[in-house]
């Protein structure tokens, strides 16, 4: 330092030194750089902003990634959501062109040369797209698992659904079923889709696990809707599946008709129609003619056994549900038809030992209502003439029980002449019983009135006496012993019909009179 007059804290101040600058001055542009940095930048890691040292920028790419990496994984059979990819790509896009723009005029702190940084960029972006491939794998592996665990749930359904009844379970199996159809349709690659022939096989033989236990009836409900899942899945998944119920539900459909048949039931004939109409050509098809024929012999012969009129109702419903079953099956050889009309004929005759059967255990009002349908509608049959007099007998017994301690028979006539007439204003019925059993009309007396109790308790009432009034009468031949007689008004009259009971013994002439009161009804 130079020692001037002014001492040497006065020197003379030197020239003026330039400003120093408020960053780096830019780089030359260098397009190479520029995407250099936007390939870093597409990485995903940030890695074009730190090299530029944008920590701030680096930094939102690094926890976008963080943030894409937590949503991510583990990978799950949902995926990662759309919105989430869609906001990621766009990130990585606006941190791609500017990253460009700032690399466009700023040296990289490393690597010196923008080849190199080109370079480095275009390795790194292997880790995007190594990431992307592994989770492409790992994202289709938990759609196998999670289709798997379906296929398993859906099965798990079916097995514990074997334990219930079908009408309980069935909404349980369509669901299952709808699992399956899923799998089939929309996941066929799959390797659920691939244990599909086996679950179904399951599901088949599940459903219609009643048909192997031989419960033929309650087989028939799950076979139908076995029938309805090829409509609901495709045909290469099921395959002989296709066809297994039909041999088994056309043997459920016999043998249950035919059980209910046997017993008695009353919709054995909707099960042998199901069965004709859906399966006509089947092997169970040409047993039902046989069984039906075999159930109108057995009721037949019933009718000569201990309870006749059972059998005679079980005719006439075979008669009815053959014919009704022939009618809606087509019936081609007839013999249906034919098995109704031998039900029909053989339900007619068997009337009269129904009758019969009703009379003897005192069942008057039936027995008379029976034997007076077969006379009306068996006007040829041997027994007819005997069911009128048992007709009568019946209802004779109604008024005095003990008319019905034997039954009639055909015999007529007698030595004892027995007249009766009617001093009533009505026609009456008079219907008698005992060793002679028939019945006759008469008509009404012209003149003749009902009398009134007070004239039946006069001393010395005798009616059918007034000797200038002719009654109309009829004189019938009975023989010896207790014949019962019964006389009703005819026209409807709800009045208790009069009775007697007379002992009629060998030298004697008997006359009875038949007239009506007006209070207690009519009498002898």
């Amino acid at each position: 330092m130079s020692v001037g007059p002014y001492g040497p804290s006065q020197g003379f101040p030197g020239p003026p030194l330039p400003p120093m600058p408020s960053s780096p001055p830019p780089a030359p542009p260098d397009a190479w750089r520029a995407v250099a940095v936007a390939l870093l930048n597409l990485s995903g890691l940030g890695l074009g902003y730190a090299l530029l040292r944008r920590w701030v920028p680096a930094a939102l790419c690094w926890v976008a990634t963080a943030v894409l990496l937590l949503v991510a994984l583990p990978a799950d059979a949902d995926g990662i959501p759309g919105a989430a990819l869609a906001a990621y790509a766009v990130l990585l896009l606006l941190a791609a062109l500017h990253g460009a723009a700032a690399g466009l005029r700023t040296r990289l702190a490393w690597p010196a040369g923008a080849p190199l940084a080109l370079v480095l960029g275009a390795l790194l972006l292997a880790v995007p797209a190594g990431g992307t491939l592994w989770y492409r794998d790992a994202h289709d592996e938990a759609v196998e698992q999670a289709l798997l665990d379906r296929l398993d749930q859906a099965d798990q359904v079916v097995a514990t659904s074997g334990h219930r009844s079908f009408t309980s379970a069935e909404s349980d199996y369509r669901s299952a079923l709808e699992v399956y159809r899923d799998l089939a349709e929309h996941h066929s690659g799959s390797r659920a889709a691939g244990r599909l022939p086996d679950s179904l096989r399951t599901y088949y033989t599940t459903v219609g696990a009643a048909y192997g236990q031989r419960d033929y009836c309650d087989a028939v409900e799950p076979l139908k809707y076995l029938r309805t899942v090829p409509g609901t899945m495709p045909k290469e998944q099921l395959g002989s599946l296709a066809r297994w119920p039909d041999d088994r539900l056309a043997t459920s459909l016999y043998e249950c008709g035919s059980q209910r048949l046997t017993a008695g039931g009353t919709d054995w004939d909707a099960r042998f129609g199901d069965l004709l109409n859906t399966f006509p050509r089947s092997e169970a098809a040409t047993k039902v003619s046989p069984a039906v024929d075999a159930a109108v012999r057995k009721a037949e012969k019933a009718v000569g056994g201990s309870e006749p009129c059972t059998a005679v109702a079980q005719l006439r419903d075979l008669d009815t549900r053959i014919g009704g079953l022939s009618k809606s099956s087509g019936d081609a050889d007839g013999t249906l038809a034919e098995a109704a009309d031998r039900a029909g004929t053989s339900g007619d005759a068997g009337e009269y030992a129904c009758g019969v059967d009703q009379y003897k255990d005192g069942d008057f009002d039936a027995a008379q209502k029976t034997m007076e349908e077969f006379v009306s509608g068996n006007g040829h049959d041997r027994n007819r003439a005997r069911a009128k007099k048992i007709a009568i007998a019946a209802e004779v017994a109604q008024t005095l029980p003990k008319a019905g301690r034997k039954l009639p028979t055909t015999a007529s006539g007698g030595s004892i002449s027995v007249t009766v007439k009617n001093d009533g204003p009505h026609d009456i019925t008079v219907l008698y019983t005992g060793p002679v059993t028939g019945s006759f009309t008469l008509k009404g007396c012209g003149g003749c009135k009902a009398y009134t109790l007070a004239d039946t308790l006069m001393t010395g009432f005798k009616p059918c006496s007034d000797g200038g009034r002719h009654y109309p009468q009829r004189t019938i031949s009975l023989p010896t012993g207790t014949t019962y007689f019964v006389h009703k008004t005819n026209g409807g009259s709800t009045a208790t019909p009069a009775s007697d009971t007379a002992v009629l013994r060998p030298g004697y002439i008997y006359t009875e009179c038949a007239y009506t009161t007006r209070a207690l009804g009519s009498g002898y």
